[in-house]
């Protein structure tokens, strides 16, 4: 059981895998570019391995410097 983040740069997608986890509530992106939005989703994985459908969409603007 865990989860797979994506993310988009653009609203709505295409969105392309940017981490998976067993556990934890939080994750970081250590990718991301000064002065971009991005758009992010997650989708929960069982035991099986199925997955999700996309959770609500977030927008995260990274201020430039």
């Amino acid at each position: 059981m865990g989860y797979n983040v994506y993310r988009a740069g653009v609203s709505g997608g295409p969105y392309a895998s940017v981490a998976s986890a067993n556990s934890g509530t939080s994750y970081v992106d250590g990718s991301v570019q000064a002065g971009q939005t991005y758009y992010y989703v997650v989708t929960a994985v069982d035991t099986n391995g199925t997955e999700s459908v996309y959770s609500n969409q977030v927008q995260a603007v990274i201020p430039s410097p």
